[in-house]
């Protein structure tokens, strides 16, 4: 299996997926204040609804492709 062809493709794509896992990350910690931060009360366990759920959930599914998507590269590269 020859995939050294996919290289900068796949350098490309671990790169948006990255900028996108950054954006999710970001998007989830908003509700969160700054107090949080450095030891202020916390509101304690709160369940994920709705649009937390689904990002949730799609932070998860980006960082698994993201780690395939870097086995890939150092695959093609043959760095393994």
């Amino acid at each position: 299996m020859d995939i050294a062809g996919l290289a900068p493709f796949l350098s490309v794509v671990e790169i948006i997926l990255g900028v996108v896992i950054i954006v999710l990350v970001i998007l989830q910690a908003k509700g969160s204040d700054i107090s949080n931060l450095v030891g202020g009360e916390s509101s304690g366990y709160r369940t994920r609804r709705g649009m937390d759920a689904t990002m949730h959930r799609a932070t998860i599914g980006f960082a698994v492709a993201f780690f395939i998507c870097t086995l890939l590269t150092f695959i093609a590269l043959g760095q393994v």
